[in-house]
């Protein structure tokens, strides 16, 4: 059996270039997802809240009595993520859930009193964010349209994708 030192160790990896883990644009967004729900985090624990139920609350708070599908949509969530999250603060007094008067087979959802009330609790957050990553407006507005350019290209990139798979698999839309 080979002592310690004699046991080899594994050869450094070549330069990485292209697919080191610092110059890949997705790790850096992910990080700072991960970074913003840990900033998040202890702010939204004093409402009550978690940084998922948050962005259901700002949705509901732009515009109440919202469909589980609008919201759904809103935020980029399918209806199993989003329904446990909606049921927690309907159990947190927060929202209630009711079916849709036109068409049964949606579920609204309303601001409950105490969930209208907690808007004014949750209306200096941004700031504290704003002041915690050191920007100034002009600075966190421009940030805002490219993380939004961002995601727009990546939308238009997987549209694109999946229509040119279903061209590949003769799945058209396209009347002959």
């Amino acid at each position: 059996m080979p002592h310690a030192d004699e046991i080899a160790t594994p050869a450094p990896m070549p330069e990485a270039g292209a697919l080191a883990l610092d110059n890949q644009l997705c790790f850096a967004v992910y990080a700072a997802s991960h970074a913003f729900a840990r900033t998040y985090r202890p702010l939204l624990e004093r409402l009550g809240l978690t940084y998922p139920q948050y962005l259901v609350m700002l949705v509901l708070w732009e515009r109440d009595g919202l469909t589980v599908k609008a919201i759904g949509e809103r935020l980029g969530l399918d209806s199993g993520t989003l329904t446990p999250l909606l049921k927690r603060l309907a159990t947190a007094g927060l929202v209630t859930r009711s079916r849709d008067a036109e068409d049964e087979r949606q579920v609204r959802i309303s601001l409950s009193d105490a969930g209208r009330a907690l808007r004014a609790e949750a209306a200096g957050l941004p700031t504290v964010i704003a002041g915690r990553l050191g920007l100034d407006a002009g600075e966190l507005k421009r940030l805002r349209r490219e993380i939004d350019g961002l995601r727009l290209a990546l939308d238009a990139a997987i549209e694109g994708a999946e229509a040119a798979s279903k061209t590949d698999a003769g799945e058209t839309d396209a009347v002959a």
